[in-house]
């Protein structure tokens, strides 16, 4: 299909964390040749969740994170259970054995959780540090049909849901999008300059329409696949 596998575009598939996906995505990716599978992981969060991390990364505690990270942990742990996806970030599970059956590299290409921490916290202004932290609460005992209910609201729209998020916290959409799309966006690069052209990276929804962007203006081509799609596609 192309003469060079440089001339191959990167694949990014948007997932939500505390859905499954297995399946929708070895359905999307069977008969795609890959030369390395992308998840929006770093080495201390791959150490904890996967289950052969990378070599040499640290396990995370998560006892000196601050209270809202802390809180958001524990309702994304609470939601995939809910949810059927068993764990939070199960789809990060299924890219790790996909590119283990297939025998090539995971590349991590996400930020150092506590880096990204330290710029989040001196990102926030006071009203977003205590938005941040009523709505951790209140996602402590919302209800996972609610969740099913956003969840589908946002496949439809998922425009909407990032012009909300960047005028109710501009801090956040900065960090935790805006920066960490440059970065993932300049990780993947890399690795096509050093072989690996024929990418699917494995991210967040919200980050697919950013980090294509950035891909872009760097001049290497995409394809992407929105979370509403892949979890509309099924292994036949």
């Amino acid at each position: 299909m192309y003469s060079s596998t440089l001339e191959a575009p990167i694949l990014l598939l948007g997932t939500a964390h505390v859905v499954d996906l297995d399946g929708p995505i070895r359905a999307t990716l069977r008969d795609r040749p890959l030369d390395a599978i992308a998840v929006e992981l770093d080495e201390e969060r791959a150490q904890a969740m996967l289950p052969e991390p990378a070599p040499g990364a640290r396990r995370s505690g998560g006892g000196d994170a601050p209270l809202f990270v802390r809180l958001w942990a524990v309702i994304q742990k609470r939601l995939g259970g809910e949810l059927g996806a068993g764990v939070a970030g199960a789809e990060m599970r299924s890219a790790a054995a996909l590119a283990k059956e297939r025998g090539i590299p995971l590349l991590l290409i996400d930020d150092p959780i506590r880096e990204t921490i330290r710029r989040l916290i001196a990102a926030l202004s006071p009203k977003e540090r205590v938005a941040l932290i009523v709505g951790s609460i209140v996602g402590l005992v919302i209800p996972s049909r609610v969740v099913r209910k956003e969840l589908d609201r946002y496949a439809d729209a998922p425009e909407d849901f990032s012009a909300d998020l960047r005028t109710a916290y501009p801090g956040v959409a900065r960090v935790l999008l805006d920066e960490r799309n440059e970065h993932m966006a300049a990780r993947l690069t890399e690795a096509r300059r050093n072989g690996y052209g024929r990418v699917a990276a494995i991210v967040g929804d919200a980050h697919v329409r950013g980090l294509a962007a950035a891909l872009r203006r760097r001049g290497v081509p995409t394809e992407t696949v929105a979370f509403g799609a892949l979890r509309a596609t099924t292994a036949s």
